[in-house]
């Protein structure tokens, strides 16, 4: 039974690992998309031509619709400070959308790696005292074997622990990529 669960443990962290990955090449797609779209809305305030088109709920379509909702020169200073704030919690809440995710897995991989070490080990002793310390070589393996949890999910937890600063630095850049998208268009507003 310890077994089973033992085993039940290594598939939750391989199960971890590839959501990890899965949430990795969402959010790089993501990002380099929006930092497009934040870099389409810049040029087209410098150059003074209509805003492009975005697909409705990407960072660039919350950003114009922001200027087409209140960032106009008719817009009052107040209403246009407020609904560039509103653009950029929107954004915010976008760019860190799932990044909790990656966050729980550092937290629990360990855990979950020490668990099924813990489980690994009573297993082994289990049968060591079933059995006898006749065999030290079965001992060994059944310990490293167990012990092969515990470094699954310490090293589950450091890859994804360096992309989440990854994402959360990435982030910060289009947070400000996005306030000076926003400034521009108040300032073009004013």
């Amino acid at each position: 039974m310890m077994l089973l669960l033992h085993d039940a443990s290594l598939y939750l962290l391989y199960f971890a690992l590839a959501v990890a990955v899965f949430l990795t090449i969402e959010r790089v797609i993501f990002y380099n998309h929006a930092h497009g779209q934040i870099q389409n809305l810049l040029q087209s305030l410098h150059t003074k031509t209509a805003l492009p088109e975005f697909k409705s709920g990407g960072v660039g379509a919350v950003v114009a619709t922001a200027f087409a909702n209140g960032l106009r020169p008719s817009a009052s200073q107040k209403m246009a400070e407020d609904v560039a704030e509103q653009a950029f919690i929107r954004v915010q809440h976008k760019l860190n959308q799932h990044l909790w995710v990656l966050d729980t897995i550092v937290t629990a991989a360990p855990l979950l790696g020490l668990l099924g070490t813990i489980l690994g080990i009573f297993d082994t002793f289990t049968a060591l005292a079933k059995s006898g310390i006749s065999d030290p070589q079965g001992v060994s393996a059944g310990i490293g074997t167990a012990l092969l949890a515990t470094a699954i999910g310490i090293g589950t937890a450091l890859i994804c622990l360096v992309i989440y600063n990854g994402f959360m630095a990435w982030v910060e850049k289009l947070g400000d990529e996005t306030k000076l998208a926003l400034l521009e268009m108040s300032n073009q507003a004013a």
